[in-house]
């Protein structure tokens, strides 16, 4: 392991743009191709998908170095110090959430391949400016860059969702765009006003001049806060201003969908890194402003998600509301500012994605199965048993003379049985799996914010009781409404044919399901990963610190032999 580190080390900090590069200038190559050439595209589009992965994970073993509790990456792609120039961070936290993407951005790529990357045009170049905007997203450091990004992710978005075509996506398509254009004149605004009273736009220089701000400009820089916050939450699904989420997510095709249950965690992601950094402990008379706010705002979100699951009668409805309610989760939890929650949801965000887009892979494979088959849902009788509840053997068969009970469940049937069980037990908070882990560590948190055997007499307050209760309420929603799809789709009919079930299809669903049992069985490492992630995210002085002081490389085409690494920066105190 030390010899990978080294090597990574070696790499570091160039390896920090593999992640935005080589989806951009994948893109820009496929636009060179006919249309025709999609099987190439396709095999571009799979294998530039797997390496980003690759890099990504590399990215996470470096920031994760043991012995460490804090290894921060810093890269200045204009060789402009900080905050004259275009920064990159990377540190535990956005190793975290780019793994997470690629992740499910490879799984998508391989779904598509079955069928549906051939429902329209310039599906893979729009796939990959998609990861290039989320990768953007999460590893800038600078406000400004964050928009463009964001842009880049939101303008691919747009023709992902279209693809296609037909009424419900143009229809959604159209709602989707105008929140969104909303959203982004909302974070125009509130960037320039944060500009006008700081004079700055980098997040560390941020963190730093905002304790300086007057009294008399104080109400001002709050407002200014306010309406950047809203354009972050309305990408986080916050209710009231979510009603957009379902239809288009809904709407648009499987893979897509998959891949859109990242976007909602842009938005948290945006919030926990700004909130902890500009409104931390150490902000003066602006420490923790609008906690109150995203606690509110959380809690109103679960009681809608928990209410839609019960309300929602397709699946990829259900995969949406299971989205909202996930969201709602993290945003009410993110407000307490503490960092053992903090740790607590950082586990709780990989766990419910994976499932979420799971649910959206599995609906488009359930639809269609049972969709061949007519369901009657008025025969309550059971004409194959006998009044001891035996098969009567003579009617045990159905009109081709084959056995109905005692038939063996058909591999493919199985499977999404199985698949369909790990989501709803990942989505409720049932044990054994990564999502009651998640939960109960939050539920524990928030009971025992300074840890266990050290908060004797600690309250939780009425807040805290309020999400526990809400957290426990939600799951039982979701319970019922994934158990009801569960008996529609798989107990309701046996006069169905084998579901179709393509390699290509099943296999990205089991290897998302096989990161969900990693994340369970690796609980105690991936638990202290997120412990020191939340740890460095609620002490910003160490990624200040290491942004700020990160200097350009002097004269690095002159003697590129004789200067140091790179400009970049690794802070282990």
């Amino acid at each position: 392991m030390s010899l990978i580190l080294e090597w990574l080390a070696s790499l570091m900090p160039h390896l920090m743009l593999v992640p935005i590069v080589l989806p951009m200038l994948t893109a820009a190559l496929m636009l060179l191709l006919k249309e025709e050439q999609q099987h190439a595209k396709m095999v571009m589009n799979v294998g530039t998908t797997a390496l980003g992965l690759l890099a990504a994970i590399a990215l996470l073993l470096w920031a994760d170095q043991s012995g460490s509790s804090t290894t921060m990456g810093v890269y200045l792609p204009g060789n402009w110090q900080a905050p004259f120039g275009i920064v990159l961070a990377v540190d535990r936290l956005t190793a975290l959430m780019l793994v997470l993407t690629y992740s499910i951005a490879l799984a998508s790529s391989l779904f598509s391949t079955a069928r549906w990357h051939k429902a329209g045009v310039h599906f893979h170049p729009l796939f990959q400016l998609q990861l290039m905007g989320l990768s953007g997203a999460f590893l800038t450091a600078d406000l400004f860059n964050l928009f463009v990004f964001f842009e880049i992710m939101l303008a691919a978005s747009y023709g992902l969702l279209l693809h296609g075509s037909g009424r419900m996506r143009v229809q959604s398509g159209m709602h989707y765009i105008a929140i969104n254009l909303a959203a982004s004149s909302l974070f125009l605004i509130g960037v320039s006003m944060l500009y006008g009273l700081t004079g700055t736009l980098n997040m560390a220089d941020l963190a730093q001049a905002i304790p300086e701000v007057s009294a008399a400009d104080r109400g001002l820089l709050h407002t200014a806060a306010g309406i950047l916050a809203t354009a972050f939450l309305i990408k986080a699904a916050v209710w009231p201003l979510n009603f957009w989420l379902v239809p288009a997510y809904s709407a648009a095709t499987a893979p897509v969908g998959a891949l859109f249950a990242l976007m909602t965690k842009v938005g948290i992601y945006t919030i926990l890194r700004l909130w902890t950094l500009m409104f931390s402990s150490e902000a003066g008379d602006s420490a923790l402003f609008g906690s109150m706010w995203l606690i509110a705002g959380g809690m109103a979100t679960m009681v809608f998600g928990g209410i839609g699951t019960l309300a929602a009668t397709r699946l990829t409805h259900l995969a949406g509301y299971a989205a909202i309610l996930s969201s709602g989760t993290l945003l009410a939890a993110i407000g307490f500012g503490q960092n053992m929650l903090t740790a607590g949801l950082l586990y709780y965000l990989p766990s419910s994605t994976l499932a979420v887009a799971i649910l959206f892979l599995l609906a488009d494979i359930m639809d269609r199965w049972r969709n061949d088959g007519n369901i009657d849902i008025d025969d309550e009788e059971a004409p194959f048993l006998n009044s001891e509840l035996v098969p009567t053997q003579s009617l045990n068969l159905d009109e081709n003379e084959q056995v109905l009970i005692g038939r063996a469940i058909p591999a493919s049937a199985a499977f999404l049985g199985l698949a369909f069980i790990m989501c709803t037990l990942v989505v409720t908070g049932l044990p054994p799996l990564s999502g009651f882990i998640g939960k109960f560590a939050m539920l524990t948190n928030l009971i025992n914010p300074v840890g266990l055997g050290q908060s004797a007499g600690y309250q939780a307050g009425p807040w805290g009781w309020v999400l526990m209760a809400l957290m426990i309420a939600t799951g039982l929603f979701a319970l019922i409404a994934l158990t009801r799809a569960g008996i529609r789709h798989f107990w309701a009919t046996h006069e169905r044919g084998t579901p179709e079930l393509r390699i290509s299809e099943g296999l990205p669903i089991a290897a998302l399901m096989a990161l969900c049992m990693v994340l369970t069985v690796k609980a105690d490492s991936v638990m202290q990963y997120t412990q020191n992630a939340a740890n460095t995210l609620h002490a910003p002085g160490t990624y200040i610190q290491a942004v700020m002081e990160t200097r350009p490389v002097p004269n690095p085409t002159i003697a590129p032999s004789s200067t140091p690494p790179s400009s970049g920066q690794e802070a282990q105190p």
